[in-house]
């Protein structure tokens, strides 16, 4: 007698915990999991697209899936929020048979976090499981709810919960691959010492250290991005938008309606290329959730990045305001040291050559490093107009000297071959000292970087 067909006779006492783990797994989109899952991931989950054994929505595909997550958990190399932790492994208990231990794990949670409200649907369904057979995620709030409650109220809030529950199991099912880093992470800022990224198809920010110039996973967090997704183009369209951008205020909680909870980090959304590209909308923070909320389904925010109020106070004390690094991505691109090193060595060679170019003011070749779609702020907007301006100053010079600095170097997450390089330059002639910081955006078109933006940082 298969599975399915002792759960319709209602032969449950040795079936509760796979046929909640199922529901889980099956019913909140196990099966979307694997289909929409790139095969990297998959294969991280000792997978294959298109596997036969252990199908999904079979007994064996919900152990292998669980066995995934348990090992990522006890491998002792992931870093996340201890109240995911919990909630989870009471999940995986369900896989072990033993609905008493996952009752338990369920209660840690709620008893320090009762504003938790997946571990109260996962805790129903728990207990609901006693007494009959479940035959979809969030029987026991779809069948309960308060008196002005309606059925598509019930619904939508299920929905939302489901799909935070995916989102949860999914991102700790597939571990950071080991000895890889994100490419979008060319060389930090030595001042830097945290960098954020942002991987929005997994729901997750991941926080890295710089330590003796190397970059290092830390830790990190389950996240909320916008109603409508990310790639934000203008105000108002509840979309999270993707590229480089940093830190720039710390708003704490006291100054701050309730609806921010722990508090707020600003971010410079729109930089300047989103301007050049014509997207529109401000206020894009970093911030917490209500006091009677503990988090947020994947894609609910008006398109700020939204953490648990513990993840939030956890993130702050690691953020240097004006330096620390976000870059939002639409999904993290995990590559081993030596491609970021070639990509960094390449770039950095490009950037020496406009720096030497410009010392030795030799104009013809100062101008081959800029892009025919050059464009700039002030007056020389245009390759034509910064050109003229640049050829009248260095007319003026018999001597040139440039210094650059804490340099950064970072590959825009959405755009293709377009890299940000941050550096203090130190500037001194025969007749003009002066110290900036600046902002570039170098493009590589047919295999050469050109700036296509140079400005104030």
């Amino acid at each position: 007698m298969t599975l399915f067909a002792r759960v319709r006779q209602g032969r449950m006492n040795d079936l509760v915990p796979p046929v909640l783990l199922l529901s889980l797994l099956v019913s909140l989109g196990g099966a979307l999991f694997f289909l929409f899952t790139p095969a990297e991931d998959v294969h991280a989950l000792g997978r294959t697209p298109g596997s036969s054994s252990g199908g999904i929505g079979t007994p064996g595909s919900a152990g292998s899936l669980s066995a995934s997550i348990a090992a990522t958990l006890d491998s002792g190399s992931r870093t996340t929020s201890d109240v995911e932790t919990t909630l989870v492994r009471g999940i995986l208990e369900l896989a072990r048979s033993r609905p008493d231990a996952a009752l338990a794990e369920i209660d840690r949670v709620l008893a320090g976090n009762p504003n938790f409200r997946l571990a109260h649907l996962v805790r129903g369904d728990l207990l609901m499981a006693r007494s009959r057979p479940l035959t979809d995620f969030g029987n026991a709030a779809r069948e309960g709810g308060g008196a002005s409650d309606g059925p598509a109220d019930r619904l939508e809030r299920v929905d939302e919960l489901r799909a935070e529950a995916r989102a949860r199991l999914t991102r700790l099912a597939a571990e950071p691959p080991p000895d890889r880093l994100p490419r979008h992470i060319l060389q930090l800022d030595p001042r830097q010492r945290f960098a954020i990224v942002v991987d929005s198809a997994k729901s997750t920010l991941y926080v890295f250290e710089q330590v003796d110039g190397q970059l290092r996973y830390l830790k990190d967090f389950y996240i909320s991005v916008g109603r409508n997704g990310v790639d934000k183009m203008r105000e108002g369209d509840k979309r999270t938008p993707l590229g480089v951008y940093h830190v720039r205020a710390n708003l704490p909680r006291q100054k701050l309606p309730d609806f921010y909870g722990s508090g707020a980090l600003p971010i410079n959304y729109p930089n300047e290329l989103d301007r050049i590209e014509g997207r529109t909308g401000h206020g894009i923070w970093l911030h917490g959730v209500p006091s009677d909320t503990f988090a947020r389904p994947p894609q609910s925010s008006d398109g700020c990045v939204v953490l648990a109020n513990p993840d939030f106070a956890a993130l702050l004390p690691l953020m240097q305001i004006g330096l620390t690094p976000v870059v939002i991505a639409p999904r993290i691109e995990w590559v081993d040291a030596s491609a970021i090193q070639a990509t960094r060595a390449s770039l950095s060679q490009a950037v020496e050559a406009w720096r030497r170019d410009w010392e030795g003011r030799d104009m013809q070749a100062y101008l081959r490093h800029y892009s025919a779609a050059f464009t700039s702020t002030g007056q020389a907007r245009t390759l034509a107009a910064w050109s003229e301006q640049k050829g009248k100053v260095n007319a003026s010079k018999t001597w040139v000297r440039i210094g650059l600095r804490n340099t950064s170097m970072f590959l825009d997450p959405n755009r293709d071959n377009l890299a940000v390089v941050q550096f203090d330059q130190e500037y001194s002639s025969n007749n003009l000292n002066q110290q900036m910081r600046k902002r570039q955006y170098w493009r590589l078109e047919g295999g050469v970087w050109r700036i296509v933006f140079e400005g104030n940082a």
